[in-house]
Order: structure tokens, then sequence, then C-alpha cells
């Protein structure tokens, strides 16, 4: 399939509020500056939810406080509106599936769930986000999974809210877009589709950030890992049907300066999860990722919904930024996601 440039034209355009400035920095400082970029929606962070509760309630508010931050998401869907923006989706819920029947992590994470959709109801929006559980306690069946996601989706669907899911590129069981698609197909539910994302996808099939070439290394060197990589898109772009992705998440990664090690930290994080909780910045800023490659993959799809940039982006080395200039880092992004359209295109 092709990709004439003014079919990219109607694209809504949305950025996460986790991927600008810090939890600390002012909710609305940050969707100023997202409104001020262009961006037409946000993905709403739960720590940014967390955290403007906290300094509404002048005291630290918990993750499960649901009634205080189900009042204070009523307060987020205003000052959103104001800004002219609509809240695309909440994100991240994780390691909900997966759970041993009966064991008290499946109790919380059905109370967590519950408690969520209350929140999606205050912020006023339709969609959740699940990235694939990392969690080393969950049950590897595909089946058994998909199972537990078919019941988040029955409890999403009275409503009429959908689930994202998203394969986190260092998850226990559904690391890859394969895996989630799987997943997503013996869900069988209208209302589950994919979150699919431009650095999981490139970072769990062709980088590595515990080598030193910054590439997954095996037999045949680059050029086999390039033929393999993409006769994965090639599949993607055939397979997947276009109404069954319901946003593409943006961003690139920087090479570590030094491989990561491959062992798990001493919070049990694995190297890709380290990678990118600040090593991902918005595309052509320093990164090496295939951005392109996978987007005209997802576009091949005839996919035309929302792009999102979702960026972790702590500079070359990781250490994090002064974050001065909220409103410049927006209008920076959204040059990336003008012209990544533009290098996407064919025609």
């Amino acid at each position: 399939m092709s990709i004439p440039v003014a079919s990219l034209e109607p694209i809504p355009t949305c950025y996460a509020t986790v991927s600008i400035g810090t939890p600390d920095t002012p909710l609305d400082q940050k969707l100023e500056a997202i409104a001020g970029a262009g961006f037409q929606g946000i993905e709403f962070g739960f720590p940014d939810l967390l955290s403007f509760a906290s300094k509404r309630r002048n005291e630290q508010v918990q993750p499960q406080d649901f009634d205080t931050l189900c009042d204070v998401g009523r307060e987020v869907q205003q000052l959103v509106e104001k800004n002219g923006l609509k809240v695309v989706m909440l994100q991240p819920f994780s390691n909900f599936e997966g759970w041993e029947q009966g064991s008290a992590g499946r109790d919380d994470a059905f109370r967590r769930a519950k408690g969520w959709i209350r929140i999606m109801q205050a912020v006023g929006t339709d969609m959740l986000q699940v990235g694939s559980t990392d969690s080393p306690h969950a049950l590897g069946s595909l089946d058994y999974l998909a199972s537990d996601l078919g019941q988040l989706a029955d409890l999403l669907a009275p409503h009429k809210f959908r689930l994202a899911y998203e394969n986190w590129c260092w998850a226990t069981h559904a690391p890859l877009w394969k895996d989630v698609w799987e997943i997503v197909r013996k869900v069988d539910r209208p209302n589950v589709g994919l979150c699919l994302d431009t650095y999981q996808t490139a970072g769990g099939e062709w980088a590595d950030p515990t080598t030193d070439s910054g590439l997954i290394e095996r037999e045949g060197g680059k050029e086999a890992l390039q033929r393999q990589f993409q006769t994965s898109l090639e599949i993607m772009a055939r397979t997947i049907p276009k109404e069954k992705i319901y946003i593409l998440q943006i961003s690139d990664a920087y090479k570590p300066r030094t491989p990561l090690d491959p062992n798990p930290d001493k919070d049990g994080l694995r190297p890709r999860a380290r990678w990118s909780s600040c090593l991902r910045p918005i595309p052509f800023d320093g990164g090496y990722l295939p951005v392109v490659e996978v987007t005209q993959a997802v576009l091949k799809t005839g996919f035309r919904g929302w792009f999102s940039m979702e960026v972790f982006d702590g500079g070359p080395d990781g250490s994090d930024q002064d974050w001065k200039d909220l409103k410049g880092y927006a209008k920076k992004a959204m040059a990336s996601h003008n012209r990544l359209l533009q290098e996407a295109a064919d025609s």
C-alpha cells in the first residue's frame, strides 16, 4: 500500500503529559505548552494525576484513593477543555493480566481496574492503555493472559470504553507486537485493540542496549538483522486491520554511551525498561532507531488515527534535563511529528 502525503494530513496529534517536564511541573503549564504547539489531545499520565491531586489536597494522595482522584479528575477535565485539548487515553495501566487465580495480586489488579474506570469517567476519556505485564509472577499462557484481558474489556464495555494493549519490549511474556496482536485476536472483543509504539517495536526486535553496537547481535550480522526486522514490519503491514490499531506512540532512543548491564537492577528492572525510562527522545534528535520504517509499516495498514509523542528524554546520558522551556520542547516535538510524516510518505 502506498502512503500519499495528502492522506496523512487528517492524522490527529497527541502528546503524553508524562513526556514533558516532571511530575512536579504544574499541569496547567504542561497543557499550555502542548496546546500552544498545536497538539490536539493528550495521553493523561497517572503520575500527573497523583501530583495534581496531592497539590490540590495539600497532602500525598495515594494511588488507590479513587474517591479523591475522581474528584480531582473532574477538575482535570475542565482544565484540559480550557486549553482546547482532548484526553485521548489514560495511561499506563500495568501488571494487570496473568496473576494466579485467588492471589492477592489478582485481587489488586481488578480493584485497580475498577478504580481506573472511574477515573476515565472523571477525566473524560474512553481509552485505557494497558502495557503487557512485566511481572515475574505472571503466568505465561497466552490464552490465560487473553482471558484476563477479556474480563477487563467486559468491565469497560458498559461505558463504551476501549482497551489499547501495548507490547512493552521488556515484558515477561508479550514483548513483541506479534505477541500482543496474537493476544488481542484471542481476546476477540470489539473494544480491544492495539497501542503500537515505534520504540517498543524497534527496541524489541532491532536494537539492544546491552551490546556495544546497540543492535541485537546474531548470526549473519547487521544485514541479517535488518532483513528479519523488515520481514516483521511487512507482516505487520499486511496482517493487522487498521481498525484494530487505536493509537501509535512515537519516540526514538539514544544509543547508551556504555552498554547496559543485561541483568535486572536492584529494583528488578530489565535493561530495556531502564533504557525506556530516560533515553527516549523525539525522532530526529539524536536517536538511532528506525522510527520512519516502523511508522511506514503502521501507515501501510491504512491506519490514520492518533499519533502520540510519548518520550522520556533525559538527554544522551540519561541524566534528565532542566525543562526550562516547555513550550520550546513541545514545538520541537510538533516539528518532529511533521518531519516524520513527510519522511514516511512515499508519494
